[in-house]
């Protein structure tokens, strides 16, 4: 099958229906793209948005693109492939309709050559729409790559090879391939399917061959069976990929050939010794993540997604879970290649809606058309060892809701019987009725308590705790029941109080953290650890995301809306959740490095400070919040003043040293959740912290003050790219001293120019609460940082400057080569 990028030379505009364009014109001037594209990260925001989708306005939008296809393959088969448009895609092909995908998160391929003029000019367009249709920031029109396939009319079908490993031992391993071949001639076919499988070298490790008979019309199944002898397997720490290549000859001819990697690797769970690759047990690291790529709005741009696996990986995440949708196909092979592990969702929703014009609406006619096409992407990434079928269904505890899920699950297993099955279950919607009363009771004698104490783990946070409580209550056991027994690995989202109970009430039960708050890591990850029936913790969220709009936020005083607790979203101009380890720039908060001391893979301590603005007064955060802190010690314009500074260690004690001078020792560990806090006054200079254990220090930290002069910095992650659009270049603009020491306070604007062949796709801070968009030529930096993210359009040298009111202008060459 010849794949050829399918990205280039689209036009995008508003869509109005058919007779409003006729009648008066409707509609927006087309505006010239190249996919994957976000339509919806540029519009204007309004507080008359919603805070779920970040405040980002619906709409309808329309894509087009005219094409050729030479004369010489006049009589071929020709697919388009789109792996992923938002939502309601409706495809076009010359004027007739040739496919309706309503999910927008799944890959669908649709022929078109009984459609196309061979030689001549043809025209494809697809409308896409979004409207309150998502909790969360979705994005909109075709935000994942499109491919236009070609082959003979005896060919191997797009997604038919699917590779598994039924039979694996040190000396051998079986490597059962099936191949889907279709006869779309007018004659027999006698080909012959020669099937290869190379090492990661490039030699030829195995190869078998075998003919393959079909009639006109013919879509047959072609099975062949391989040893690889001495396998080398696949695992998180060496992800190891053989590729195999599958071949259909008649006579001397190859009409079409396939190849796909994968990895030898065996998966196991049970409740005694766990969760086991390759015998060896693993414990999930596990970060939920959204799809959305920040700036770049939902914009799956291959180098974009590669990325935030490895910064991911790096901080010492070992799996993903795909929050609430399946994976794009970019991030899956990085998972393959960096070993990150992947527990892939298919609905936020069944039938039971969550938002008004959600996929609810669709999942009737539409499941068992997306689980498929979730298998068919995930069946050859050694990555995937989860299936997840839902996210907190809220019909999920209901005999009706139990069917369902079950036809799910057996869907899933009738397709794959290589991977898990689970489900992420809310304790709270499956106890129903009875615990949100009892929740309810709890919130409003939070807001009434006149002895609650102050500070950041106040209101919502009680809240959290009386949830936590409330999950052990017997109906989430006598609800869930049917629930969990489908499921070979049973998801509870914040549920952390049944893992010790439930090993003993299910005796025969694998668990896994599906969902848990970004302060619960501590002990959560010692109920891991304790427990082998806990397979791991996902914390929500490992990367922030536009939408659900300042649930991790913090206020100061009064909190808005609610008198005496905070409301669920941030008001208007909250953009981000800004509960991630790291920021949507990439930047790693103080969170992620305390998750990595508890994970036990960082032993130096970890300075982080409150805004010292905010020193003595009352902070309220929701269960997703973590303090306000900033891993700096520059914070002109405060000296003397009174500061709190946070120590992170896996230590007996601490001890804190302003300028050398003793701040004071404190207890560290486990018994005091790995933190500590002292009261400093602030003084520049050299803030840092020493940990020991048994009396003998086991590391230390130190961050310094600013000087005062002010530069502007530019960082470019890599000075050679591809040129070609699936590869980014990022440039950190930073505003730092001569010796590259952050300033935190001295924000301001930058503006960035881009020439040569490429183009300034995305620029924008972290700031999670902002007017700003990521659009334009200049933006503020917040805690002293931005980001620009430059696409290339062509070969050759681009020039990047960038520029600060009283700094030197910053200039950075990105060679992009073919």
């Amino acid at each position: 099958m010849r794949r050829t990028p399918f990205n280039d030379g689209w036009t995008v505009g508003a869509k109005a229906n058919s007779f409003a364009e006729l009648i008066a014109g409707a509609g927006s001037a087309p505006l010239r793209v190249t996919l994957p594209h976000d339509a919806m990260i540029a519009t204007e925001r309004s507080p008359a948005g919603h805070g779920a989708t970040a405040y980002f306005p619906s709409g309808n939008w329309e894509y087009k693109k005219s094409f050729e296809v030479s004369p010489d393959d006049t009589g071929s088969a020709v697919y388009l492939e789109f792996d992923g448009v938002y939502r309601d895609a409706l495809v076009r092909v010359n004027d007739a309709v040739v496919a309706h995908r309503p999910g927008g998160y799944s890959d669908f391929t649709v022929q078109v050559d009984h459609l196309l003029r061979f030689g001549e000019p043809n025209e494809v367009k697809v409308e896409a729409r979004a409207h309150d249709d998502s909790r969360w920031y979705s994005g909109a029109g075709i935000y994942r790559s499109v491919w236009l396939l070609q082959a003979g009319r005896v060919h191997l079908v797009p997604g038919g090879l699917w590779l598994a490993t039924p039979e694996i031992d040190d000396d051998v391993a079986m490597v059962a391939v099936s191949a889907e071949v279709r006869n779309q001639s007018v004659a027999t076919s006698n080909a012959v399917l020669r099937v290869e499988i190379l090492a990661a070298d490039g030699g030829c490790v195995a190869a078998t061959e075998a003919p393959v008979t079909t009639v006109p019309g013919d879509v047959l199944t072609a099975r062949q069976r391989l040893s690889v002898p001495a396998p080398h397997r696949w695992g998180p720490d060496d992800p190891y990929l053989y590729t195999c290549r599958a071949s259909l000859r008649e006579g001397h001819l190859v009409v079409d050939e396939e190849s796909t990697t994968f990895g030898i690797r065996t998966l196991t769970a049970d409740p005694r010794r766990g969760l086991r690759i390759n015998g060896e047990p693993v414990l999930l690291r596990g970060a939920c993540v959204h799809h959305d790529n920040g700036l770049l709005g939902a914009a799956t741009i291959d180098r974009a997604e590669e990325r935030r696996i490895e910064f991911l990986k790096q901080a010492g995440f070992n799996a993903i879970r795909s929050a609430h949708n399946p994976l794009s196909k970019p991030m899956l092979a990085t998972c393959d290649r960096l070993g990150m592990l992947v527990m892939d969702e298919t609905f936020d929703m069944w039938t039971q809606p969550k938002s008004e014009h959600d996929y609810a609406l669709r999942f009737p006619d539409w499941w068992e058309a997306d689980v498929e096409a979730m298998v068919r992407k995930d069946f050859n990434h050694p990555s995937v060892i989860l299936y997840s079928i839902g996210n907190e269904i809220p019909e999920a505890g209901t005999p009706i809701g139990a069917r369902v899920g079950r036809a799910l699950a057996e869907k899933i297993r009738s397709l794959d019987t290589t991977r898990l099955v689970t489900e992420a279950i809310s304790g709270l919607l499956v106890g129903g009725a009875e615990l949100f009363a009892q929740l309810a009771e709890s919130r409003q004698r939070a807001v009434q308590d006149p002895d609650e104490e102050p500070g950041v783990n106040t209101a919502m946070t009680q809240i959290a705790d009386r949830l936590n409580d409330l999950m052990t209550a017997p109906v989430v056991a006598e609800n869930s029941a049917e629930t969990a027994s489908y499921l070979d690995v049973v998801g509870y989202n914040y549920m952390e109080s049944r893992f010790a109970m439930d090993g003993e009430l299910y005796p025969n039960r694998v668990i896994v953290g599906s969902e848990t708050h970004p302060a619960a890591i501590d002990t959560g990850w010692a109920a891991v650890r304790r427990h082998a029936h806990v397979i791991g913790d996902f914390t929500w969220t490992g990367w922030d995301y536009l939408g659900e709009a300042g649930i991790g936020r913090t206020v100061y005083g009064q909190p808005d809306s609610t008198p005496g607790i905070q409301s669920f979203l941030g008001e208007y101009p909250w953009r981000t959740a800004w509960c991630g380890d790291i920021d949507i720039t990439g930047h790693r908060r103080p969170q992620s490095y305390y998750r990595e001391i508890v994970f036990g893979l960082r032993s130096d301590p970890y300075l982080a400070v409150q805004r010292p603005e905010h020193h003595g007064e009352v902070g309220t955060g929701t269960p997703w919040s973590w303090s306000d802190v900033v891993s700096s010690w520059s914070w002109a314009g405060h000296e003397g003043v009174p500061v709190t500074v946070e120590v992170y260690a896996d230590a007996d004690e601490v001890e804190l040293f302003v300028n050398g001078r003793s701040v004071g020792r404190q207890t560290s560990g486990a018994a005091q959740h790995y933190r500590s806090a002292f009261e400093a006054t602030y003084e520049p200079g050299l803030l840092e912290a020493v940990a020991r254990r048994d009396g003998t220090e086991r590391g230390r930290t130190a961050i310094r003050s600013a000087k005062e002069e002010l530069v502007l910095a530019a960082d470019l992650d890599r000075p050679v790219i591809a040129a070609h659009p699936g590869d980014l270049a990022f440039v950190t603009l930073s505003l730092v001293d001569g010796d590259g020491t952050p300033h935190v306070v001295r924000d301001r604007r930058i503006d960035v120019q881009v020439d040569g062949p490429g183009v300034l796709q995305a620029l924008g801070s972290a700031n999670p609460a902002t007017e700003e968009g990521f659009t334009g030529t200049s933006c503020t930096t917040f805690d002293g940082r931005a980001l620009a993210i430059v696409r290339p359009t062509g070969e050759g040298r681009i020039m990047l400057r960038a520029t600060s009111e009283g700094c030197e202008p910053q200039r950075i060459v990105i060679d992009a080569r073919s």
